[in-house]
């Protein structure tokens, strides 16, 4: 079986007869077929792979448990992320298996259709998609069928030949028809099964069997019409009722047609139908739900608007309160929707709102919020903020929701207004109490902050969001966490990391109080970061400990939520020198990574891992890393992720030697000595004067960090503080100003002793090395600067960095090469000297092979030696060690 067969055919054609009879044939035991009945309902991205998801697990247990909890997530996956968790499941799965998506036409939704190309193009081997639809799909099908990946049915494949009809009307229907009664009709259906059949049960019973025949003729459309009139004149009385009044259903069961039709016996007439070939499709092995053939059930409908047209109001009204009693509220509002019960809408709008939220349904909220009458939802506060929460949440239209939210707050006010009377249905009024109409306003408060951030400043999004807190009753406590999480976050945009806290600890109250486990965990991770930036890392190890140990208690569902917190720990633990911890939690972060919805988990916890990778030494999978965090945020519009994936770029560059990697992201992103620090873009600015090193423009190296520093301390970030003083220290030395440089490693040290930073200094190489032995000789001889760290503290770092201290770094003049060529346990060659010189200059691998006229496989090699012979590990440490050898 191919990657996807497809079975392509106008109504009536047989598709699903087909698909049904052939799968279980085709497939066995040894490969299960998952089987997804599809209607227009199914457009609701959320919806559609809850079913497929569903489908899947009754052939394969266990298998999409993560991507399904993607959809009760409070942010709507990325289809992507969503798909790429569901296909690394599947491909844990051990054995062939099918998903056969049953009436693929009715999908038109683009978000849909996007992600079924999607599942195609990664489709695991071991799996198989069967699509049988009206219409081709709009799927990639001209490179499967190039790849050699498709099968196509189409409707000249489906059709009945003249012996299949023949064997059909007579043994199947039990006619008598000869060999040219069966071509004559066969001539004029044209193959077209559905019409046999119509035409072989109009035949039942008839005397005049070759004049029906001879009269037979019309197009599709007139055929059908004719026929079924024909069928439903010929069956009982009772039989024609149901089949008219349970054409309104989209799937039939025996409760639900009882209660619709006022029956006690569907159940037995649904059984009877199907054993009389009366378009009636079983949709599951015990025979307990049916649906009517679509072709068959467009039609009846139509005869019931004849007919009965007065009916159709009150069959669906029935269907939605026996969907209610069923504990089903999405049928519910479907058929009352249908109905025009507006009130039955918006009741169990109301009553199931939060659960609708929190199982992703938000395409299908914005089109019941949507189907409402302005009228209602304008004197309904809450009728607005559910629909501009759906609107805003589904499709991200936040001008529609910000109007909503200002009919919501007109609506509010006229309640006010009249002592908080509000209509409740079409016959009378309720009465809001002042709390209710508090609760009205903060909600009202959350949704212009969500809905309006973009055009709100820092300061608006703190008094909205202060507001809202005020106003928000105590029960509300997983929102009101959330707007504590986000008071924190806006709180360190104005003022220092310690003014997060409190903010911080309120939110871990709430979501503790909430019993909300995934935002408890998110809430930890970012106050574990508070605590990390302030360089109180023992503070942070527990917090993000706790925060992977309440995800993982959470359920396996929601265990994408212990991402964030691994890619922490990962990068604090490689900091303090414990590379087996950090290997690990990067390990587990990459595990986690693509079940999350948040892109920002996702960005992190590759960057973790590619700062392990290359402090392991492992480039290749480093820049596997690298390029899907590019591919991954390709087209995104958050400058923050622009500026952190500009970051990672220039690190990676300067620490692998790739300056040209590192060139591309500064011109990408518009770098320049003389470009004022922002508050924003911290890490890329840090990673910008370890480049501006790199290509050893000193000054304007010391320029830009010497700008940064202050502005790190004003807002308290003591760790970024300390890596720029370890950076400006350097470019203060490589400049030749040795005693700037050891008053700026000074504060570093100072800054970095209580939380024991590591590879803060030990990373850097040579040249913070041998500023490391003076700044220790200094503060042993007694002339150390003011702000400095212990000798102790020094001492531990020349350990971890493997300096030997037993001769004082001061007995080395300030401004002479520290070592010898002759001291190089192997020289370097002229051509490894004129490789270097390049390489101090700025130039780029691609350069230096260009004025060499060698490859670039060979400018790597002599590169490669050159680093081996001097001991250094980056274009960094080379230079800076050609420099102090007096090679350059």
């Amino acid at each position: 079986m191919r990657t996807l067969t497809l079975v392509s055919a106008p109504p009536g054609f047989g598709k699903t007869t087909l698909l049904a009879e052939w799968l279980p044939s085709e497939s066995g035991p040894e490969r299960p077929v998952a089987w997804v009945s599809l209607d227009r309902g199914d457009n609701d991205s959320a919806l559609f792979w809850a079913y497929v998801i569903a489908a899947l697990q009754k052939v394969t247990p266990g298998v999409g448990d993560a991507a399904l909890s993607m959809l009760s997530s409070p942010e709507p996956p990325q289809i992507d992320a969503l798909l790429t968790t569901l296909i690394n499941e599947i491909n844990s799965v051990d054995r062939d298996f099918a998903l056969a998506l049953d009436d693929f036409h009715v999908i038109e939704s683009r978000a849909v259709l996007d992600g079924m190309a999607f599942l195609l193009e990664h489709l695991p081997p071991q799996m198989h998609v069967v699509i049988a639809s009206r219409a081709v799909p709009a799927l990639p099908l001209s490179r499967l069928r190039g790849r050699g990946e498709l099968t196509e049915l189409r409707a000249t494949d489906l059709r009945f030949t003249a012996d299949e009809a023949a064997s059909f009307l007579n043994k199947v229907m039990g006619l008598n028809l000869s060999a040219e009664d069966v071509k004559s009709l066969e001539t004029r259906i044209e193959g077209w099964i559905a019409g046999l059949q119509l035409a072989a049960l109009s035949m039942q019973g008839r005397d005049d069997v070759q004049g029906f025949i001879k009269t037979f003729a019309g197009d599709d459309r007139y055929i059908v019409d004719y026929l079924v009139e024909e069928v439903l004149q010929r069956q009982p009385e009772h039989v024609q009722q149901f089949l008219l009044q349970t054409s309104v259903l989209d799937r039939l069961t025996g409760p639900l047609c009882d209660a619709v039709t006022g029956r006690d016996d569907s159940s037995d007439l649904l059984e009877t139908l199907e054993r009389g070939n009366l378009f009636v499709v079983p949709l599951d092995d015990k025979r307990q739900w049916y649906r009517y053939h679509h072709l068959f059930a467009d039609v009846l409908r139509s005869h019931l608007m004849e007919r009965q047209p007065g009916s159709l109001s009150a069959l669906r009204s029935r269907a939605s309160a026996w969907y209610e009693e069923q504990g089903m509220p999405a049928e519910a509002i479907e058929q009352a929707m249908a109905a025009e019960d507006h009130e039955t809408v918006a009741r169990l709008l109301a009553a199931n709102f939060d659960e609708f939220e929190r199982t992703g349904h938000y395409a299908s909220l914005a089109r019941w919020a949507a189907s409402l009458p302005e009228e209602m939802v304008r004197v309904r506060p809450r009728l607005a903020l559910f629909h501009a929460m759906s609107s805003w949440r589904s499709e991200s239209h936040n001008a529609t929701a910000r109007r909503l939210v200002s009919w919501a707050e007109e609506a509010i006010k006229k309640l006010e207004e009249s002592g908080g009377l509000a209509p409740h249905d079409d016959t009378g009024w309720t009465y809001i109490g002042p709390a209710g109409l508090e609760a009205l306003k903060g909600e009202a408060f959350v949704i212009r902050l969500f809905s309006s951030s973009r055009q709100m400043t820092v300061e608006q999004m703190m008094d909205t969001a202060q507001q809202a807190l005020d106003l928000l009753p105590s029960s509300k406590s997983y929102i009101r966490g959330m707007i504590h999480m986000i008071n924190a976050g806006l709180q360190g945009e104005t003022d220092d990391l310690q003014s997060m806290i409190p903010s911080l600890e309120n939110a871990t109250e709430e979501a503790r109080r909430a019993r909300n486990l995934p935002l408890l965990s998110s809430i930890l991770e970012l106050h574990g970061n508070v605590y990390v930036g302030l360089g109180q890392f023992e503070e942070g190890l527990r917090l993000y400990e706790e925060a992977i140990s309440v995800g993982e208690s959470a359920s396996s569902e929601s265990a994408w939520i212990s991402c964030a917190p691994h890619g922490r720990m990962a990068d604090l633990s490689l900091e303090l020198g414990d590379l087996e911890n950090a290997t690990r939690h990067a390990t587990e972060a990459a595990k986690l990574v693509e079940k999350s919805p948040a892109r920002s988990h996702i960005l992190y916890a590759r960057a973790a891992a590619i700062d392990v990778f290359l402090a392991t030494g492992e480039t290749d999978p480093a820049l596997a890393q690298l390029e899907r965090m590019e591919g991954f945020i390709a087209g995104s519009s958050n400058s923050r992720h622009d500026s952190f994936m500009s970051s990672v770029k220039l690190t990676f560059g300067v620490r692998t030697g790739d300056l040209s990697m590192a060139a591309d992201a500064v011109r990408d992103r518009g770098l320049s000595p003389g470009e004022l620090v922002s508050d924003q873009n911290d890490e890329e600015t840090l990673a910008y004067g370890r480049y501006l090193i790199a290509l050893s423009e000193f000054g304007d190296a010391a320029r830009v960090l010497s700008e940064l520093v202050p502005t790190l301390r004003a807002r308290g970030r003591v760790r970024l503080e300390a890596q720029g003083l370890a950076l400006l220290a350097m470019a203060r030395e490589l400049s030749g100003e040795r005693a700037l440089a050891l008053e700026a490693l000074g504060r570093a040290t100072m800054l970095g002793e209580p939380g024991r930073f590591n590879r803060t200094f030990t990373a850097e190489g040579p040249v913070m090395d041998g500023l490391l032995e003076a700044l220790a000789d200094a503060v042993r001889r007694g002339r150390g600067p003011a702000e400095c760290g212990s000798s102790g503290y020094l001492a531990f770092l020349l350990d971890e960095a493997g300096v030997k201290t037993e001769k004082p770094a001061a007995t080395v003049p300030e401004q002479e090469p520290t070592r010898s060529v002759a001291s190089l346990p192997e020289p370097l060659s002229e051509r490894e000297l004129e490789v270097l010189e390049m390489i101090a200059s700025g130039a780029s691998n691609q350069q230096i092979a260009e004025r060499l006229v060698v490859s670039m496989s060979t400018v790597k090699s002599h590169i490669n030696r050159t680093y081996r012979k001097l001991g250094a590990r980056s274009r960094t440490q080379a230079v800076a060690m050609g420099r102090q050898l007096g090679l350059i």
